[in-house]
């Protein structure tokens, strides 16, 4: 009946560690060619010599600005910003390393609980006639996993972290040589964290289900129960890290602008605001830690959801092993796709000129998307049958190869869709944000209606995108086909995230460049380029919004199949009350994070205007202000604001699955799934699209940019409060709702064996 696999399970044993040893490789090239650039003055930055020499030097020279003080300024600015990233990152995982411990014992209680924690073997839940390994085993090698997770994603976050401030001064310097260059530091800057990232998720899974095959034998039901724990630590994980960061940078940003630009009058990032490296440590432990958290945790979501139900499916019940690792398989792929697709923006093309840089960061995703497609034939092909049965609520379906391809590659074209309706409504290139600036003619109010009116508007087509892949993917392979469609999604995660990386990385060049006191000309740069990292942030949110949705239901499938329920029954009144509170909570959520925002900034606030009030010569710049105490008010602000939304996301599951049983929770899981798109969708763009209504009028590229600026005419101080407005909501609350759903999920998916045997104990009472 099934039909052989081209690709045996041996060289499935060698082709995935390969594939990611290789990206590991690569991304540490990538390093070293970025660590050429040195950050100590000399007469020649580069070592190469260029095709004419001199050519390099041309700016500087003119102005005579080639003085080795500038250089050595910016190396103390980027050790300023690293210091305070990495020490505010420390005290991030002591408490976070607390909560991990505290959880994972959790994991092993309720877990271990499920048989009154007997050793002996229990018959299998799917196939009675079998015997598994007991439900103490679960429970122990989930808390493994969940372990083996949460280290790897806080390991992904600070190493992006590291690179970034690593790199950011070096886009600087390369800056005064041309935008092209700085662009190709950035943006390999970015492949470093997006290889390592992508490589490093998928060499732990691997290694672990290897490591759990020795205890596990045959019994690969329980096996890859077990390893849905790994997806669990990378979410929690990460919603710390955005949570966290996200109030981090939030604080400082709100506080520095409010002050600064509108108050005081000086420009971004100037030297003389007390909160300008607050800011700027903010961009690397939110957007680059924050993230790079974040998309793992979607990473190993859809991988464990996928194994989990293959592993009822025919590959788990036949032990095909090639064929089970099919989602790892994907991932291997999806590295050497983005290898090639890189070297795309660093080697092959060259830019030259400010027009160039969006186009280039638009060909990444279209050429990754493309190249992968052939990737995922090519792996449907040889490792997996022709035809196999695929779980689906208790009965078996019977799936091609050919319907696989289609559900794989549906996601990965839906995210590229997602992510250029998104650009298209936040870059100021389009009619979008142009209306937006605009708007600032009449003020802030007319601003702040048509920026939300911008962000709702935008949600339309993500929604549609995210429904047919859920309808054409569900209809082939069912609950399966979506967890590989949200794994196409994020098969290209090494581009995606390199993309993602560079636009805080650009962003910190040109706070160092304006802190540096270099020219006019070097700053112009430089905001192009984060111009550019602006829209792509924006972008890596859609795709990480796009993959939640998709991965959360995978798992909402998974759950619901571990926790024995055929259907779930919206008239009944258990899942409706669920329904309409799970719809609720990303609003609670999101008014916590916007909340912690808004107190953290008043602090900000409060502390800069009292500098500027009471250190003489801090104006003219004679003396220099105290950034220490901000970075510390913001560091204070965001560990102690990030506990309680992290508590309302990880103990909802607990309780409604304790208290209220199975139903009610897949209800509050499908409420939540629901509402938190749509406004994570909204609110990411909305923010952006204020940003770079912002960016537009004082570029002043355009004729009608120019009739709205110069910077501090009053559309542009409507602009400003806009971007202040838009900044909590494009990265803070929007990006940290998608761990909302997808935590919530995995969560339940981890529990399911417990609350389908001791939960909802309210209606046992009653």
């Amino acid at each position: 009946m099934m039909g052989a696999v081209l690709l045996s399970e041996f060289a499935t044993e060698i082709v995935v560690p390969v594939c990611a040893v290789i990206g590991i490789a690569f991304s540490l090239v990538q390093w070293l060619l970025v660590s050429r650039v040195k950050l100590n003055p000399e007469r020649h930055a580069s070592g190469n010599s260029n095709k004419n020499g001199y050519s390099d030097y041309l700016i500087e020279e003119e102005e005579g600005l080639n003085d080795p003080s500038v250089v050595t300024k910016c190396a103390e600015i980027q050790s300023a910003i690293s210091e305070g990233a990495t020490s505010f990152l420390f005290t991030e995982y002591q408490y976070v390393g607390i909560f991990m411990v505290a959880f994972a014992i959790l994991i092993f209680l309720f877990l271990g609980s499920v048989e009154g924690f007997s050793s002996k073997s229990q018959p299998c839940t799917y196939d009675k006639e079998k015997t598994c390994k007991p439900a103490l085993a679960t429970a122990i090698f989930s808390t493994i996993s969940f372990l083996l997770g949460a280290i790897t994603s806080v390991l992904s976050g600070f190493l992006g972290m590291k690179i970034a401030t690593y790199a950011n001064a070096r886009t600087t310097l390369e800056a005064r040589k041309g935008v092209g260059k700085a662009f190709i530091v950035a943006f390999r800057s970015g492949a470093v964290m997006g290889f390592l990232l992508a490589a490093n998720g998928l060499l732990v899974l691997f290694v672990a289900i290897n490591l759990f095959k020795l205890y596990y034998g045959d019994d690969w039901e329980g096996l890859f129960e077990a390893i849905t724990g790994y997806g669990l630590g990378g979410s929690s994980m990460a919603l710390f890290g955005r949570v966290g960061g996200g109030i981090y940078t939030k604080a400082a940003d709100v506080g520095a602008d409010l002050v600064g630009k509108v108050e005081r009058n000086i420009p971004e990032d100037d030297p003389r605001n007390p909160a300008v490296i607050a800011d700027n440590v903010g961009d690397n432990v939110g957007d680059i830690a924050g993230m790079g958290s974040d998309l793992f945790g979607s990473y190993a979501e859809s991988s464990c959801a996928a194994l989990v139900v293959a592993s009822i499916s025919s590959f788990g019940i036949n032990h095909e092993f090639t064929a089970m690792l099919y989602p790892l398989l994907i991932s291997s792929v999806g590295i050497l796709v983005c290898l090639i697709t890189t070297l795309f923006a660093t080697d092959f093309f060259e830019i030259k000129a400010v027009k160039e840089i969006e186009p280039a960061l638009k060909k990444q995703l279209i050429i990754s998307t493309v190249l992968m497609t052939v990737g995922i034939a090519i792996v449907t092909w040889v490792g997996v049958p022709s035809s196999f049965t695929i779980y689906n609520f208790g009965d078996q379906k019977v799936v091609k190869n050919w319907q696989l391809f289609l559900c794989v590659g549906v996601g990965l074209w839906a995210g590229l869709i997602i992510g250029f309706v998104t650009e298209y409504y936040t870059s100021n290139a389009y009619s979008p944000v142009q209306d937006v600036a605009d708007s600032c003619r009449t003020g802030a109010a007319t601003n702040v209606i048509f920026g939300l009116a911008l962000g709702y508007k935008s949600v339309i087509i993500p929604i549609f995108a995210i429904a047919i892949s859920i309808f054409v993917s569900f209809s082939f392979a069912a609950m399966y086909g979506i967890a590989v469609a949200a794994l196409g999604m994020l098969s290209t995660i090494a581009t995606g995230l390199a993309i993602d990386a560079y636009g805080p990385i650009s962003d910190n060049a040109g706070g160092i460049a304006e802190m540096a006191g270099m020219s006019h000309h070097i700053r112009e740069r430089t905001d192009a380029l984060d111009a550019a990292g602006n829209t792509t942030a924006a972008i890596g949110k859609g795709f990480a919004i796009g993959s939640a949705a998709l991965v959360s239901l995978a798992l909402f499938g998974a759950f619901v199949s571990l926790a024995a329920i055929s259907t779930v029954d919206v008239l009944t009144p258990k899942v409706f009350i669920g329904l309409i509170v799970g719809a609720m909570l990303p609003y609670w959520f999101s008014a916590m994070t916007m909340k912690s925002v808004g107190s953290a900034a008043l602090k900000m606030v409060e502390e800069v205007r009292r500098q500027f009030n009471t250190i003489p010569g801090l104006m003219e710049g004679r003396a220099k202000p105290d950034y220490a105490t901000c970075v510390k008010i913001s560091t204070d602000a965001s560990i102690k604001e990030m506990i309680p939304p992290g508590a309302l996301v990880m103990l909802t599951p607990l309780i409604v699955g304790t208290f209220f049983g199975v139903e009610t929770l897949a209800g509050v899981l499908a409420g939540a799934l629901v509402s938190g798109v749509q406004i994570a969708i909204s609110a990411s763009n909305t923010g952006g699209a204020w940003d770079n209504a912002k960016k537009y009028i004082e570029a002043g590229a355009s004729e009608h940019a120019r009739t709205l600026g110069p910077k501090g005419s009053d559309p542009h101080k409507a602009a400003v409060i806009g971007d202040t407005v838009g900044d909590p909501l494009k990265d803070t609350s929007g990006p940290s709702l998608n761990i909302l759903i997808k935590l919530m999920a995995v969560e339940s998916l981890v529990f399911a064996p417990f609350f389908a045997t001791h939960g909802g104990l309210l209606f046992k009472i009653f």
